[in-house]
């Protein structure tokens, strides 16, 4: 797994927000972050507004909203955990919130930053270059990859893309009826 701590920050994506559900429906829980020039900033680049109180905010929602959930008392302290340490960058945050799920969910895979590979291409040319440096025959994309991989690339190099069609399964939620592609922490 290869983590892109080394591509654009995108305002309003995933990367420094998610979901949960409350009784009145989802609600986003965001790491603020400077975002002046990030434009032209990598990921390991954008900084944490340290100016907010997040991490309270964020572990106190939390509480609020799952204390009630079947492996609450099992699995909260280990969020306070995860939440203790500052940060100053968001590729940081996100690195540790990636290995502490993985173990989590016992997940042993190998995962790498993308920025340890040192490839300077960008788009197709940032994946097929990634896929080629690990030896890659086969590389599962997000469905967004479709607007931008340039597949014939990837077949000549002997690489099949393959898209995902991820379908969220249904699980216990609280709080009424199932709302799909929520956060991990909600799972």
């Amino acid at each position: 797994f290869v983590f892109l701590d080394d591509v654009q920050y995108e305002k309003n994506s995933f990367i420094n927000r998610n979901k949960i559900k409350t009784p009145k429906g989802a609600i986003w829980l965001t790491v603020p972050v400077k975002i002046k020039g990030h434009l032209s900033m990598s990921m390991r680049e954008i900084e944490i507004d340290k100016s907010k109180k997040w991490q309270t905010a964020h572990l106190k929602t939390v509480y609020l909203n799952y204390k009630k959930a079947g492996r609450f008392e099992m699995c909260y302290s280990k969020l306070e955990k995860l939440y203790e340490k500052e940060y100053q960058f968001l590729a940081d945050l996100c690195w540790d919130q990636l290995i502490f799920w993985l173990n989590e969910f016992r997940i042993d895979k190998r995962v790498i930053r993308s920025s340890e590979l040192k490839s300077g291409e960008k788009k197709s040319g940032l994946i097929l270059d990634i896929c080629k440096k690990l030896n890659a025959n086969h590389y599962l994309s997000g469905v967004l990859g479709r607007n931008y991989l340039r597949e014939e690339e990837f077949k000549k190099n002997g690489i099949e893309i393959e898209y995902q069609d991820y379908k969220s399964h249904i699980y216990s939620q609280l709080w009424g009826d199932f709302i799909p592609n929520l956060g991990i922490i909600d799972l």
